[in-house]
This record gives structure tokens, C-alpha cells and sequence, in this order.
């Protein structure tokens, strides 16, 4: 994929997300304890490219150090990375969201990848059955309600498509508005599960790019009940829960409902067939004239 020249920076009322406030589910024999376990699967050519250090160069944040940006090329990024954080931790104050600096790498975690997640790890199955589909899908958003996690409930039918573009469209780029302007973000998917990472990391760590949120799409009900249960752990160090809850929207737009919506559509088959004719201004216009949601702080 040439993603290299880009460094910047809706969803139908069908679908059913965890409310922004805690809610405490009552029956807690219903669900069990989640443990997050990490999934690493980004791929990349390239560490930086030239397009990427100059739209860097053009954030306050990195004037100090545009010496040294310019020369991550051809140099150890590690060693950059190492020295970044060491400066940024002596001077820079707490500040709003911005765009993200690189993070370290996360070691690789090759042998859970193949590894499917199971519904039965979190909820008790068998006090399922004489549920409704609604009934589940309001314990499962109260569940997640309080973690930081978004949760989503998903007709069949539109998981089928969703699974059709996963494998067709297995990479995309989704903008995220920030104090300065707009920053990209890296989805790629695997299986039943969607694994995002900010663009600068997904370039500069390659395979062990930290994720900034992690979705799991669990089936078991899809037959019975007509429903897909969806979840995305994200990192609150990096997201806010309206960001997150941004990224599952644009998600399921693209992937899900672009059966019908040629422009959403269009950009998928761009990005991945026709590279020149991409443009990541279109997708920053797509976000800007339907969001699918209002924005949650």
C-alpha cells in the first residue's frame, strides 16, 4: 500500500452504542471479567517518509526539534524516539490532545494472532437463550459503558458486508480532528477484528506499532439472535472516548453501509486500486459534513 505520502491529519440509528455515561448492568452473572490480550498486525515498507517529517514540521509542537525530524531518515528512529521522549518529558506540560507523538514499539505478539476471541470469555452463554436480541444488546452496552471501551450492536446483514470489505479493503486511513488540525489514523483488519494505530507510529514501528484501538466483532449470535456484538478497547492516553467512538462510526460507514453510498465506496476502491487518484482530503470532507454522531468529550 503506498501510504507513505500521507501525514495528516454516519452511521445509520440501526446500530446501537454503549451510552457515553456509566451505567451498572444487574445482572453480573451475565458477564465475565475481560482481560485485553495484544494483537499486533501492521505492515509497512517504509519508517518515514519525506511528505510525513515535513507535514511534521509544520506542528508547533515539533519546531524544537525540527533538526532532528529531518534526519530520522537516516538515522536509528529508536534512538530518535528514545531522546523525543526523554526532552518532551522534562519540558512539555500537560496540554490538550494533539497530534500524537511516535510511542514506542510494542513487542511483537505473533501468537495470538491467529487466535480468535470467543463471546463465551466475556458473557455467560447459556443465560442467553430466552433472551431477546434487544435484551442483549442493552446488557452488552451497559456492560462497556463504564470502561473505556466502545460498544456496538450490528445487524447481520450489515456484518456480512462489513466482512466482505475486511478482506477486500483490508487497510484504510480514518482522520481524527485535533487542536491543530487533522491527524490520520491506520486501520487494518484481520478476521473478526479491526486494529487501528495513529499513522506516525504505523510508520515508524512498522509491525510493532502500538495500537490506539483494538475492535472484536463475536458472531456466536449472528445465527440465532440476527445480531453482532462489537467492541473496541482503546487507549485513553491517545483517545478520548468521542474520538473513539469516531473511529467505530467511520468504520462501519465505509465498511458496512457504503453498499449504497458510491463517494464512501469510491474511496475504498482508491486507496486500494487507484493510489493516484486518492486524495485524504476527501475523507476529512466525508467527516466533516456527517460525523454520524454527536461528538462526546
Amino acid at each position: 500500500m503506498a501510504l507513505t505520502r500521507f501525514s495528516l491529519n454516519i452511521v445509520k440509528t440501526s446500530f446501537k452504542f454503549s451510552p457515553s455515561s456509566a451505567i451498572r448492568i444487574s445482572s453480573n452473572q451475565l458477564l465475565k471479567p475481560t482481560v485485553s490480550q495484544p494483537s499486533r498486525m501492521f505492515t509497512t515498507s517504509k519508517v518515514l517518509s519525506k511528505e510525513q517529517v515535513e507535514e511534521l514540521q509544520k506542528n508547533p509542537f515539533f519546531d524544537k526539534y525540527a533538526e532532528k525530524i529531518a534526519k530520522l531518515q537516516k538515522t536509528n528512529p529508536e534512538e530518535f524516539l528514545d531522546r523525543l521522549e526523554a526532552k518532551s518529558a522534562k519540558s512539555q506540560p500537560d496540554k490538550p490532545k494533539d497530534f500524537s507523538l511516535p510511542g514506542a514499539a510494542k513487542p511483537s505478539a505473533r501468537d495470538e494472532m491467529g487466535k480468535q476471541k470467543t463471546l463465551d470469555k466475556v458473557m455467560n452463554m447459556s443465560l442467553l437463550a430466552d433472551k431477546t436480541a434487544e435484551e442483549i444488546a442493552n446488557i452488552w452496552n451497559e456492560h462497556f459503558a463504564s470502561k473505556d471501551a466502545v460498544a456496538a450492536v450490528i445487524p447481520v446483514g450489515t456484518y456480512k458486508v462489513m466482512q466482505e470489505r475486511f478482506k477486500e479493503f483490508n487497510t484504510f486511513l480514518f482522520p481524527l480532528p485535533r487542536d491543530m488540525g487533522y491527524e490520520f489514523t491506520v486501520v487494518q483488519f484481520m478476521g473478526h477484528e479491526a486494529h487501528f494505530t495513529t499513522l506516525i507510529n504505523y510508520q515508524a514501528h512498522k509491525e510493532n506499532a502500538p495500537e490506539c484501538l483494538s475492535m472484536v466483532h463475536y458472531t456466536e449470535l449472528a445465527e440465532e439472535k440476527g445480531i453482532v456484538l462489537m467492541v473496541g478497547e482503546y487507549d485513553k492516553d491517545v483517545l478520548s472516548t468521542g474520538e473513539a467512538r469516531s473511529l467505530v462510526v467511520q468504520a462501519i460507514q465505509y465498511y458496512g453501509v457504503s453498499m449504497g453510498e458510491e463517494k464512501k465506496l469510491g474511496h475504498l476502491q482508491r486507496f486500494t486500486y487507484q493510489t493516484e487518484e486518492f486524495n485524504h482530503l476527501d475523507l476529512i470532507l466525508e467527516l466533516e459534513v456527517n460525523p454520524g454522531f454527536a461528538p462526546v468529550a
